[in-house]
């Protein structure tokens, strides 16, 4: 939930239209709970997202559950150290980042996120890497410690990603 937040308050900062809507339900723990974001330069008319150009995956359920809405020529990049299962399309872009692995390295498992939004951000180009760091730093106030790392998982992510 927090990768879709942080690019909607970057997708602002670069002045973009962007919406965020998460699901969070009986899924949440430990399921396939997810957030549906849009970075656009025209309006959006709608948050709901049918078919995404790109997909990041977490985790196998989640793999299972979506990998067929992802848009012809679209780009699925996936977390290589929790999903075993290959991508059954070839209509798509695959990027496989061993999100997990990187981020224990760092630390700690809960940065796997920003190392996906990091591949997200190398393949989208949706904006400078400067613009998500400073979503972050507006988005962690408070919580300074935890920025470097942050940036650290979202670099490495970046560099992994391409």
């Amino acid at each position: 939930m927090f990768m879709g937040k942080l690019m909607t308050q970057a997708g602002l900062l670069a002045g973009k239209h962007v919406t965020w809507m998460p699901s969070y339900g009986a899924e949440v723990r430990g399921g396939t709970a997810y957030s549906m974001t849009k970075v656009s330069d025209a309006e959006i008319a709608s948050p709901i997202v049918t078919e995404p150009d790109i997909l990041v995956v977490m985790n196998q359920p989640s793999l299972l559950k979506y990998e067929g809405a992802v848009k012809s020529g679209g780009i699925i990049i996936l977390n290589r150290s929790l999903i075993s299962e290959t991508v059954n399309r070839k209509d798509v872009r695959v990027v496989k980042v061993p999100m997990t692995e990187i981020a224990l390295k760092l630390g700690n498992g809960r940065y796997a996120n920003m190392v996906a939004l990091g591949a997200l951000l190398n393949k989208s180009k949706l904006f400078p890497m400067r613009t998500l760091v400073s979503a972050l730093v507006t988005m962690m106030k408070g919580k300074e410690n935890l920025v470097m790392m942050n940036k650290k998982a979202l670099e490495k992510g970046f560099k992994v990603g391409s």
